[in-house]
Parts: structure tokens; C-alpha cells; sequence
């Protein structure tokens, strides 16, 4: 009953609604406008216009979110993330709860009145109160009432408040409508596909070249002397406390694994999954045709090329329920792997398959998961266990800087001298007790600092998103004894590094000058499949798209592909390599062939619309119903939820 009520007030289709109305709003207004003092009344969390939302309400919405909130975020246990992070969620959940006072007192203002008669309607008309004859049962009613600890008016409270949301949001986003010449124009410069030929021609092809005389080398030293530097180099004591240098101190039982085990049983009892290429056709003799092609030894790309007026789809890994209909599903887990299938006939048209890989269903045992159950937890208390001892650390480091760190903390410390790059004079990465963005951060600091400079400490976080600070990575605390300045490195001790960068200077150089002359021959003599070397890195037939890029090409020559006429040829590099590209064909696949893409687009387009119209609604429930914030009644909503800090 409490997941019902869980899913009545949350994930109903007014709340999924509010759930972008409230990040709208909180992103537009900002904090700061809709934050005031009420006074210390800590009954009151929030109110807009006439209507309060009580302490205890937000409490009980905090119950039935924030562990749902928690498990999404990884952790098994909401009361493992740091204060901070509980009270982020809950002004999330408050947020939520604004946004639908807000809806309602518009619904007031329009004078719009819920009848009795329809909320009646709505109640017995839910499963959960309906016995085995499928009517409403009253008994049934009030034992579920009962078990959720819910009185009959607050239920038809709060079924009266949902559906006169309904009548308001519906009011606005009924009209999200899209015209067809616009899905299909959209559909069309989505789904243009472009048959390209591709040679890249890799600088290391290229043969080496004979070694240049001794005044040619000189030159290339002289010409490039930013080739030929040592590095700064700098020798620092470092002291990291983070999520990972914690994780040996936290630990987790095996009743709390057993708790996550059962929680996640779809991560441990995977059912079988299936690749398949599946070509829809109109009718059956094009159908027929392709599958004849497929069985006559086609690759997948030459499959793709016959079926001009069909929908050609691959789906990885797929499970059963994500194939689009009952009879697809039943066809596809019932083939046998390795042969083509079909034609047969299905609601989108006539199907021709082939079932590329079987994964068999894979059922792991709580031994077998207990080291993933571990780590899930550990890393999940982490971040907590990092934020008690911060402070402790910091006291530590003010009283006797990096040589008085506590061994109880979790902290790691490193000493030695390292590159910009966070490499040893050796060439071999630094033994930083740091990795990703946060070894950045620390080996950045390290040559931002000045030598002898006192260290302090500070946070290292993971860049903003959508207006959100962003998370944060650990702390560390750097201190630099000593710097060795940057400097040239005479001729004969670079004579080595020298010779190989003028080679890989010749051989990139002579890969320029073929590609160059492959791309002048392409465009006289109809593409560079005329023209490429035997043996040349070719690939033919390879289909491109807005909805899907090509591979293996840098976004800028890919974004010039895809404005190709067929017959053009075009240039580019990448890092190793360049890149000669010609158009062969132009296909714009037919919308009714392909009746499940044509619907995802525009059912995007309505998503888009109808997200438009609530950022209008939005602002002008903001702008019209002001809401307050209570923090003492936010903070009390924490405490009566057992979610607080104890403070």
C-alpha cells in the first residue's frame, strides 16, 4: 500500500509533469528569490499563496523518496550520504511539492472544482482496492487503508488535488501538437543517409624514410626548439583524502550485502539477451529479395544497401521486452543463432532476421557478488567517512603540516619529484595516491604553488551540471621543496629524440602528399574507390547518418560528410592518420516502411513541445504564486523523517 501511495503521489502522470516544472522553476528563479524567512515556525516548510506545506507532509514525502533518491545514486542506505547530500534531496522533494501547490491554487483561482462524484470514480476505480471480482472491495479498502496508515479523507484529499492538476496542466499541454510536415521533415533530415567510401592512409604506412645528413637534423633542432625542452620539474610532498583512500576503514555486513542483493535482483539474474539485425519491409516480395541477398552470403552493410525502402535496425544485447511487439519478441527468442530468418509477417510489416548472439541467461549467487556488494557499500559510505574527518585533517595539517597527519584518518600521502605532465624523471606516472580529475587537480596545484608556500587544504570537485555545484572528489593538501626549471636540451643529448621526430615529421609529410594526390584523382575520376592502391585501408559501403554518425571520423570532417552531394569527395585527418571520403549515394528511407522510427520522432518532437509549454507554464505560476521557504521547517521535516543531522 505504501508503494502505492509511493507511486499515486510521485510517479503519477501529473507528478512526472511536475517533476520538469520544479527544475525548471528552480533553475529560472534561482534559490535566492524563492527562499524567505517566515519566522521560526518549524510546523511550516513552505508555503504558496494561501496553501502551507506542513513540516510533517514534506517528512512524509521525504520517507517515500529519499531511499528511492539514495538507491539510484548507488547507495544502499540513505542515511550513508552526507548531510549535505540529504538536504540537496530534500529540497528537491520540496521543490516537487511547491511546484503542485502552485499548480493548485491556479486551479483555485479558475474557480475549477473537483466533483465527488469523480473522485469516487477514481478510487474505485484503483486496483489496489478492487477484490478477486475485480469491483471495488471496502473491506479490502480499509485493511490497505489501515496498513498504510492513512485516514479516508487524506486519501480522497489527496486523489482531489491530483486530478484537479490534471485539469490544469491539461489545459496547457493537451494543444502539444505537432504537424505532420514538420515529423516529417525532421524525420527525413534525421534518417538521410549518405553510402560513403572511406581510405585513411596512417602516417606509420609510410615508409622510413633514409636517415637526413648531420646539417639537415641540425635544422629541424633549430626549428623546433619547443621539441627539445626538459621539463620543470618539481619534487612535493602530497597528502589526498578521498573516497578511495578511506575505502580499507569502511566496512559493510553481511546482512546489509543481503539487503542490497535483494534489492537489486535484475543486476544478479540476468535473463537471456539476443543481437539481432532485423530489416522491415513494405511488403513481402521486397522482403523476399532481401532475404534471398542475406542468405546468398551478404554482409550486414550489403544487406543494408538492397533494402533501400526498408527500416534496417540492430539491436545489442537485447533483452526479450525491448524488441517493439509480442510477435518480434516471440520470433527472435525462439530462432535459432546464425541463420537468417524470414520473411514473416508482423504489425510493422514483413520481417527478414538474423540472430547474430545468444547470451544465455546468467543467475549470480550472493558468494559470487558479495566482493561487488562490498564495494557498492564501501564506496557509498566513502564520501561520508571523507566529509566526518575533513576537519580533523585540516587541524592536523595547521598544527604540523604534512609530517603530523594522523594514521586513523584515511588520508595517503606520496613525496617525490614529478613533470607537469605527473611523470617521474623516468617516464612512468607519478605514485600519486590520486587518479582521474582529482590526480589533475593535485599535480596542477603542485605547479601553481609556490615553493615553500604552507599547504592547505582544499577540495577538489567534478565540474557543474545543469546549474548544480558539482560533486565532489576528495581533498588534498600539497607542499613544493623544491623546483628544477625548464630548459633546453643540447643537440647531441637529443640527437636521438631529434632524428625520430624528423622521421615521423617525413612519413606524416609523405602520407599528406598521397592523400592529397588520392583526393585531386577521386574528384576527376568518380571516387576514391577508382583510385585507391591495391591493399589501400578502404572501406566500402559504410552508411551515415544525423541519427547515426559514422564511425572512426573526427566530428569536424564527419559534419561535412553528412552535407555531401553523392559523386563529392572530400580531406581530413585524425591523429594518425589521413582521410579520404567520397559520397556514393544519397538515401532518404521511406517513413511508412519504417512506422516504429517515424513515431520515436515524433514523439520527441511532442516530448520537446510539451516540455516548451511547461517552461511557460512554469514561470507564470512562479511569477503569479510566490513560494517561501521555511529552513526550520525544511530541517524539521529531516528530523521527523530520521533523515537529519542530529544538530
Amino acid at each position: 500500500m505504501i508503494s502505492f501511495l509511493r507511486r499515486f503521489v510521485v510517479d503519477s502522470w501529473v507528478g512526472r509533469v511536475l517533476a520538469l516544472v520544479i527544475f525548471i522553476a528552480f533553475v529560472t528563479w534561482g534559490v535566492g528569490d524563492v527562499i524567505s524567512n517566515l519566522g521560526d515556525d518549524p510546523s511550516v516548510a513552505a508555503s504558496v499563496g494561501s496553501r502551507k506545506i506542513s513540516a510533517r507532509e514534506l517528512a512524509t514525502a521525504l520517507q517515500a523518496e529519499l531511499p528511492q533518491m539514495a538507491q539510484r545514486m548507488g547507495a544502499p542506505d540513505i542515511k550513508n550520504l552526507p548531510p549535505q547530500f540529504r538536504n540537496q534531496m530534500a529540497q528537491q522533494v520540496l521543490q516537487r511539492l511547491i511546484g503542485q501547490a502552485q499548480v493548485l491554487e491556479a486551479g483555485a483561482a479558475m474557480g475549477l472544482v473537483v466533483p465527488d462524484s469523480a473522485v469516487r470514480e477514481e478510487i474505485f476505480a484503483m486496483p489496489y482496492f478492487k477484490g478477486k471480482d475485480g469491483k471495488f472491495d471496502r473491506k479490502l479498502f480499509d485493511s490497505r487503508m489501515a496498513q498504510a496508515g492513512m485516514t479516508e479523507q487524506r486519501l480522497i484529499g489527496l486523489v482531489r488535488d491530483d486530478l484537479a492538476g490534471r485539469g490544469v496542466l491539461d489545459a496547457t499541454l493537451s494543444g502539444a501538437h505537432v504537424p505532420d510536415v514538420l515529423v516529417s521533415r525532421t524525420y527525413g533530415f534525421e534518417t538521410e543517409t549518405r553510402v560513403l567510401d572511406v581510405l585513411h592512409i596512417p602516417f606509420a604506412s609510410e615508409p622510413m624514410p633514409q636517415d637526413p645528413d648531420e646539417a639537415t637534423l641540425r635544422r629541424f633542432y633549430t626549428n623546433h626548439p619547443w621539441l627539445f625542452v626538459s621539463p620543470e620539474l618539481r619534487h612535493a610532498r602530497v597528502v589526498v583524502l578521498s573516497p578511495d583512500t578511506v575505502a580499507s576503514t569502511v566496512s559493510a555486513t553481511d546482512e546489509e550485502m543481503h539487503r542490497l542483493y535483494d534489492a537489486q535482483k535484475e543486476r544478479f539474474h540476468l535473463p537471456e539477451l539476443r543481437s539481432v539485425q532485423l530489416v522491415t519491409a513494405p511488403d513481402e516480395t521486397q522482403a523476399q529479395a532481401i532475404a534471398t541477398v542475406w542468405r546468398g552470403g551478404a554482409t550486414w552493410a550489403q544487406v543494408q544497401a538492397a533494402a533501400k525502402d526498408s527500416a534496417a535496425v540492430e539491436f545489442d544485447d537485447a533483452r526479450e521486452s525491448s524488441l517493439p511487439s509480442e510477435a518480434l519478441q516471440k520470433l527472435v527468442f525462439s530462432a535459432p543463432a546464425d541463420t537468417v530468418q524470414g520473411p514473416v509477417k508482423v504489425d510493422t510489416g514483413w520481417v527478414v532476421f538474423h540472430v547474430v548472439k545468444v547470451t544465455p541467461p546468467k543467475d549470480t549467487s550472493f558468494d559470487d557478488a558479495k566482493a561487488s556488494l562490498k564495494d557498492q557499500i564501501v564506496k557509498a559510505r566513502a564520501p561520508e567517512t571523507v566529509n566526518a574527518n575533513v576537519k580533523k585533517l585540516q587541524d592536523a595539517i595547521a598544527g604540523g603540516g604534512l609530517d603530523a597527519i594522523p594514521s586513523d584518518l584515511g588520508a595517503a600521502a606520496a613525496a617525490g619529484t614529478l613533470d607537469s605532465a605527473g611523470m617521474t624523471k623516468d617516464g612512468e606516472p607519478a605514485p600519486l595516491p590520486a587518479s582521474g580529475a582529482l590526480r589533475a587537480a593535485v599535480v596542477a596545484r603542485i605547479f601553481s604553488q609556490a615553493k615553500g608556500a604552507p599547504p592547505v587544504l582544499t577540495e577538489a570537485t567534478a565540474p557543474a551540471k545543469q546549474g548544480q555545484p558539482g560533486q565532489s572528489l576528495g581533498w588534498y593538501a600539497v607542499s613544493v621543496d623544491d623546483v628544477t626549471a625548464s630548459q633546453p636540451v643540447p643537440f647531441d643529448q637529443a640527437r636521438a629524440r631529434v632524428l625520430a621526430a624528423w622521421r615521423d615529421e617525413a612519413r606524416r609529410h609523405a602520407a599528406d602528399e598521397q592523400a592529397t594526390g588520392l583526393y585531386l584523382a577521386a574528384q576527376q575520376q568518380g571516387g576514391i574507390a577508382a583510385v585507391a592502391p591495391t591493399g589501400a585501408d578502404l572501406k566500402k559501403g559504410v552508411f551515415a547518418s544525423r541519427a547515426r554518425p559514422p564511425e572512426g571520423l573526427p566530428e569536424d570532417l564527419a559534419q561535412t560528410v553528412l552535407r555531401m552531394p553523392a559523386g563529392r569527395s572530400v580531406m581530413g585527418e585524425d591523429a594518425e592518420s589521413y582521410i579520404v571520403v567520397t559520397a556514393t549515394a544519397v538515401q532518404h528511407p521511406d517513413p511508412a516502411a519504417d512506422s516504429l522510427g517515424f513515431g520515436r520522432v515524433r514523439d520527441g518532437l511532442t516530448d520537446s513541445l510539451t516540455s516548451d509549454l511547461t517552461g511557460v507554464l512554469t514561470r507564470s505560476l512562479g511569477e503569479r504564486y510566490k513560494a517561501k521557504i521555511v529552513p526550520a521547517g525544511v530541517k524539521a521535516a529531516l528530523d521527523m523523517a530520521g533523515f537529519g543531522d542530529g544538530s
